[in-house]
């Protein structure tokens, strides 16, 4: 999956090339929160100059994902606790929502994928690197996404996507919760091929719960440090 990106960055702009570099690197934590993003240092680093950097920054900083501070300059936006539960409140209504609709709405050709997506993260937990782990986390429910047939709920949520995947890849760089992630998505595939909506809603909140507890957990942690 890498590799294709990489092959399709070859014909983006240089600032959109630039702007996906940097957005990757804060997703998965390359470029840590509170990191400062030093103009001349970055592009030095991906061989380009200052201005797509600095038009990259601005974009970034478009989506909460870069903070501006006056005279000290850009860095990456600090994963709080507040902006933690800000998001996964509003998730965790979507998700069930999808879940709920998934029930109803989806094709048999969506459930294969999603029984395929369902195996293909529990391959990954035991094969892949964290990163392949959270996409592959990303992809199971994005089947359920897809199914729901709402344009806008489905726009909605992407808006949310990459909010979300920081939190997501905090969650996952931990491998003790992956044989709860594998538990958790079994049985929500299972109640969605039921077309069990109750279940489904129900489980789909248990599991941003658990995710927000774990986080939380570690935040925590990394404070008292």
């Amino acid at each position: 999956m890498m590799e294709l990106e990489e092959n399709e960055d070859q014909y983006l702009p240089l600032r959109e090339t630039v702007y996906k570099k940097l957005r990757k690197q804060i997703l998965t934590g390359e470029l840590k929160p509170g990191e400062r993003l030093m103009e001349i240092h970055l592009a030095n680093q991906l061989d380009v100059s200052r201005t797509p950097i600095r038009e990259a920054i601005r974009k970034l900083e478009n989506e909460g994902l870069v903070r501006i501070i006056p005279r000290s300059g850009a860095q990456v936006a600090q994963i709080s606790e507040q902006g933690l539960k800000d998001v996964l409140e509003v998730r965790r209504s979507l998700d069930a929502l999808s879940a709920e609709l998934a029930c109803s709405r989806m094709t048999e050709e969506e459930k294969k994928k999603l029984q395929e997506a369902c195996e293909f993260f529990e391959k990954t937990t035991k094969t892949g690197s964290y990163a392949d782990v959270a996409e592959a986390d990303v992809a199971f429910h994005e089947v359920i996404t897809q199914s729901t047939k709402n344009a806008r709920l489905i726009e909605i949520l992407h808006m949310l996507a990459d909010q979300m995947y920081r939190y997501r890849f905090e969650y996952i760089k931990d491998d003790t919760n992956y044989g709860q992630l594998i538990r958790e998505h079994r049985a929500l595939q299972q109640a969605i091929l039921e077309g069990d909506t109750v279940k489904a809603s129900e489980l789909a909140k248990e599991h941003i719960d658990r995710q927000e507890e774990a986080i939380l957990r570690h935040l925590r942690k990394e404070v008292k440090r």
